[in-house]
């Protein structure tokens, strides 16, 4: 049976605020202040396990093998040798941000019935530009079954930061559906990250039928104020897009297109005189996971919203999303969760998962999270995850052998030898 499973990246060992995000208005704000790699991880598991308590499908991604040695021997150098950009690149621990990992399409939309991921090039940031690799061996092993084909990356020079920037209206998540992929045009002082050529390229390997597919651009406004990727100002779920009114670059005309394809389209379009776009990026509002509740949970069942603690925390958004979820919405229920460490190097409960919609039962079992594994994941985190990281650590030899020692405990835990390489 299909249904909407979310892989979260388990945050790694190496979890640091190096500042090396241009755009990422958190990530800037926070750099090389102290960071908290287990409480990272454990704030990342006690949210997977808040989605278990909810009914939901929950999955899980392994960090990558940090420092990158392999990236860095292309660049000439070693850890050792290299400088603190390169040092702090190469340890990334960004590949928690699993939203990032791929695109998704899932086999009611596809031309051959398959489930279709590609994996994300990342190139706009030289930090997250090595992590493609790591992920496409997790997508492969994960999804090794028939009913799902996987994709390398998009090729240069073509940016590409996957579901990020795609959303996926429908009916029900088992029914096909319309795919909407955002792209930037020019973001002022900041980068574009995804180019409409890479969105193209993805519909392309998905087979993806064109009159059932929308590419989007996203509003200079939106990227040059620290929107840098689309789900920072919109989520969708089912036939639902929740959005800010400053998101796209032509709201009335990407509203038309959209009900054009899905006339059952609930739009919810949050105004700027309510909540600027200002407050929206730094409470993360729409960086939330808009879900569909199993029936017999929550009020009147409906759709929930995920949200960061950071959006309760700021009036003028909690009392606009109050206000809504007192009306008769397809939004019944507000759930914050904390992942204040995810959240102060840019990221938020959204940026942590990849949808997937597929038969649970045609994913490899060893990334399929219950309680009981996610008990032997926190354990292990507890046992072998830094507690605090002075940005000046990652160059230390011993920090580095903390990493690696700490990874290859979790893989062992979980049984996956396979990516210790």
């Amino acid at each position: 049976m299909l249904t909407e499973i979310n892989f979260d990246g388990i945050i790694g060992p190496s979890h640091n605020y190096a500042g090396l995000s241009p755009g990422n208005v958190a990530s800037a704000s926070n750099a090389r202040t102290l960071s908290s790699p287990r409480d990272a991880a454990l704030q990342g598991i006690d949210k997977m396990r808040a989605n278990l308590k909810l009914g939901l499908a929950q999955g899980f991604f392994m960090p990558l093998d940090r420092p990158d040695e392999a990236w860095l021997k292309r660049l000439g150098t070693r850890y050792e040798d290299a400088d603190p950009y390169l040092q702090a690149a190469a340890m990334s621990a960004s590949s928690m941000w699993a939203a990032n990992a791929a695109t998704v399409s899932p086999a009611p939309d596809t031309g051959d019935g398959k489930c279709h991921l590609t994996v994300a090039n990342l190139q706009a940031m030289g930090h997250r530009s090595h992590e493609w690799q790591g992920t496409l061996a997790q997508l492969e092993l994960a999804f090794a079954d028939a009913a799902f084909a996987v994709h390398g990356p998009v090729p240069s020079p073509f940016g590409d930061e996957g579901a990020a920037n795609h959303m996926r209206l429908t009916s029900r998540h088992d029914e096909p559906g319309i795919e909407l992929f955002v792209y930037g045009i020019t973001g002022g002082k900041y980068p574009v990250r995804q180019h409409l050529e890479a969105s193209k390229a993805v519909a392309r390997y998905h087979r993806l039928d064109p009159a059932r597919t929308l590419f989007i651009a996203q509003a200079d406004a939106a990227i040059g104020t620290g929107a840098f990727h689309n789900d920072v100002v919109a989520v969708a779920n089912e036939n639902v897009l929740f959005c800010h009114q400053l998101a796209f670059a032509d709201p009335e005309l990407t509203y038309s297109a959209i009900r054009a394809m899905m006339p059952e389209v609930e739009i919810i379009e949050v105004p700027k005189g309510a909540v600027t776009l200002e407050n929206a990026i730094a409470s993360y509002l729409f960086n939330a996971q808009l879900v569909t509740l199993p029936k017999g949970d929550g009020p009147d069942g409906g759709m929930a919203l995920i949200v960061p603690t950071e959006t309760r925390d700021n009036a003028p958004v909690w009392s606009w999303l109050e206000e809504m979820v007192r009306g008769n919405g397809p939004i019944r229920q507000l759930v914050p969760v904390d992942v204040r460490q995810s959240m102060a190097n840019g990221g938020g409960p959204a940026c942590l998962r990849l949808r997937v919609v597929a038969d649970p039962a045609s994913v490899d079992p060893r990334f399929i999270a219950d309680d009981a594994k996610l008990d032997r994941i926190a354990d292990i985190v507890t046992r072998h995850w830094p507690a605090a990281v002075e940005p000046d650590e990652i160059g230390d030899p011993a920090f580095v052998a903390r990493v690696r020692a700490a990874r290859g405990a979790l893989l062992a835990a979980l049984d996956l030898a396979e990516l210790s390489g």
